[in-house]
């Protein structure tokens, strides 16, 4: 044993001067302090993120999709500090360990471009909010009620209750059209009678079968008019508002009640038709 001691093994100095009490001492007490930085760290990273995910929980005005985000992020800060400060209690020189972090971050971004760009804008998603969960919007093409906003898709549910996944670059990147903003739509309908029909008729018709269903809304104001002269009928465009929850069966609705009313007062809807003449040999 005294042999192996005293064999040179760095600089110089053998085993037995390297493993002197100090350094022993030295040591353990850097073991204990990296424990006790990593408990305090993951404690800290722990506590942060569940108070700023109860703040969403707690206040419905609040996104908490938002907050659980930046609860994960706060945590994954939190926790890159710890480990920095970890490395300085054994005296690792950290300002290399960033540098190699950073050279690596940056190589993984360019192998990740298309990932992180997702990533990115799932960021600007979460922070904007221009959709919500529940909303029914119209985004990349694909319509659908959002059921899940994540930093990398979203997933809508189409009215066939299809699932549908869309990248967020190609939904920050592109139109947005969110039909539950707002409490109010406008529905829209055009009627076409024939010439030979009586227009004050047909416009009375059309306001007493559209303000007798309790969906109509009296403000804005409701427009009744004749904007079109068609090769074979006169149209009249109609624009009366409802609350954006009825308007898919509102409109549909009111289509069938206007023709059943039009066909008990006699008033023709025309439609195209063609006369085959027949040419004598």
């Amino acid at each position: 044993m005294d042999n192996l001691l005293g064999t040179v093994i760095w600089n110089g100095k053998t085993l037995g001067d390297l493993l002197t009490l100090d350094m022993l001492a030295s040591l353990a007490g850097s073991i204990f302090g990296a424990l006790a930085i990593v408990v305090l760290g993951f404690f800290i990273a722990g506590l942060v993120r569940g108070r700023l995910v109860r703040m969403g929980q707690k206040y419905r005005r609040l996104d908490q999709t938002l907050f659980t985000f930046l609860g994960n992020l706060s945590r994954y800060a939190i926790l890159a500090y710890t480990a920095i400060f970890v490395l300085n209690t054994f005296g690792v020189q950290t300002t290399s360990v960033v540098a190699l972090i950073g050279a690596a971050g940056l190589a993984v971004g360019l192998a990740l471009q298309g990932t992180l760009a997702n990533v990115a804008a799932g960021v600007m998603i979460i922070l904007f909010r221009p959709i919500k969960l529940g909303d029914f919007v119209e985004v990349a093409g694909q319509s659908g009620t959002v059921k899940d906003i994540t930093l990398n898709n979203i997933e809508l549910a189409t009215l066939a209750n299809v699932q549908v996944i869309v990248p967020n670059g190609k939904v920050w990147g592109d139109v947005i059209t969110n039909y539950s903003v707002y409490q109010q739509r406008r529905a829209e309908w055009v009627f076409g009678v024939s010439y030979s029909s009586d227009l004050k008729l047909v416009e009375h018709t059309i306001r007493e079968v559209i303000e007798a269903d309790p969906r109509a809304l009296a403000e804005p104001a409701p427009f009744v008019q004749v904007n079109n002269l068609g090769d074979y009928s006169v149209d009249f465009l109609v624009r009366y508002w409802c609350t954006s929850s009825d308007y898919w069966q509102f409109q549909a609705d009111i289509k069938r009640k206007v023709k059943e009313a039009f066909d008990a007062k006699g008033i023709d809807i025309p439609f195209p038709t063609q006369t085959h003449l027949t040419v004598p040999a």
